[in-house]
């Protein structure tokens, strides 16, 4: 049980509503302009390129926050339908195969729209909380997928950093753990830079099963709140910030109880993008064998309208 409210919590806290206008629904995706698109290009070395989405109807089920349900996946029309002779092939002899898939949009690698959270009846921005009945009005994800999300990223690796595997459930850091992680990379972490952090976490669904994944009772690893790591997100103007966990935040924030803070403290209250459920694994190796943890990133969500959230295979570029 909390003890305290989102709102008691972040009394205070900085916000950047009215920074880019009145209508803005892109938040903190202002940051990324197309000198900042350059700076990211100017970190590619070797042209080595890395999906991080994860995949959608995985054979052993797809991690998604709990009470969501995994893709359904159905094929409307195989070769068996021409065996058995319901579909007849095309003049010229063509067949094909049809499928259709239903999933929560947020099922799997995917942007939160600006709107997706919120306290006290205000979303992203200042908008009425009821702009988002019967879908997103105001700061949906569409905004976001039109502009397309492309700038200089820095893996931080807390994992490997905390000499493990995968972080534990429930366990945290915060802004000097960031700065700590950079520092053994040997890496900066600059103004709009894109936080690309792996807590191995998604793994552990793959490798230990879905028990081990969501427990008795749902409490990833992550961020956790504090006034300080507020107020360096804000000061360092960061447009994204992306994980390897559903929530991109541990669940419960341990001091108060409140659950997943850091959605209306980052993304509500400074507009900051998140990008949740990447698979970080193969890029992780491969920056830890050769040092560099900074790269493009180029991200493009569906183009949902109105929507909460958009799935997306991001792509990092070294």
């Amino acid at each position: 049980m909390s003890r305290v409210t989102v709102s008691e919590l972040l009394q205070g806290a900085p916000k950047n509503w009215g920074k880019w206008g009145p209508e803005d629904e892109i938040g903190s995706l202002n940051y990324l302009t197309p000198e900042e698109v350059l700076r990211g290009v100017r970190s590619v070395r070797s042209g080595k390129t890395f999906t991080l989405g994860a995949v959608i109807g995985h054979p052993k089920g797809d991690p998604v926050w709990p009470g969501r349900t995994g893709a359904m996946k159905l094929m409307t029309q195989d070769k068996g339908h021409y065996l058995s002779h319901k579909v007849d092939a095309a003049p010229g002899g063509l067949e094909y195969a049809d499928d259709y898939i239903t999933m929560f949009l947020q099922g799997t690698t995917q942007f939160d729209a600006l709107g997706h959270t919120w306290y006290d009846d205000q979303i992203w921005n200042g908008y009425d909380a009821k702009e988002t009945i019967g879908g997103m009005g105001k700061a949906s994800v569409l905004p976001i997928a039109e502009h397309g999300v492309v700038g200089r990223a820095v893996l931080l690796d807390m994992a490997r950093h905390r000499g493990k595997p995968s972080l534990s459930a429930g366990e945290t850091f915060g802004v000097e753990d960031l700065l700590a992680c950079a520092a053994s990379q040997n890496v900066d972490i600059e103004p709009h830079d894109i936080l690309v952090i792996r807590t191995g976490w998604l793994k552990v669904f793959y490798e230990q099963g879905p028990e081990a994944f969501y427990g008795k009772v749902f409490n990833e690893p992550g961020l956790t709140y504090s006034p300080e790591l507020v107020d360096w997100f804000q000061r360092m103007e960061i447009p994204v910030l992306a994980t390897d966990t559903i929530a991109n935040e541990t669940t419960v924030e341990p001091e108060t109880g409140v659950v997943l803070p850091l959605h209306n403290a980052l993304m509500r209250n400074l507009g900051v993008l998140f990008n949740e459920i990447l698979w970080l694994e193969d890029l992780a190796d491969d920056c830890a064998a050769d040092g560099q943890y900074t790269f493009l990133y180029v991200g493009a969500p569906l183009k949902i309208y109105r929507g909460t959230g958009a799935p997306v295979n991001p792509v990092a570029i070294k």
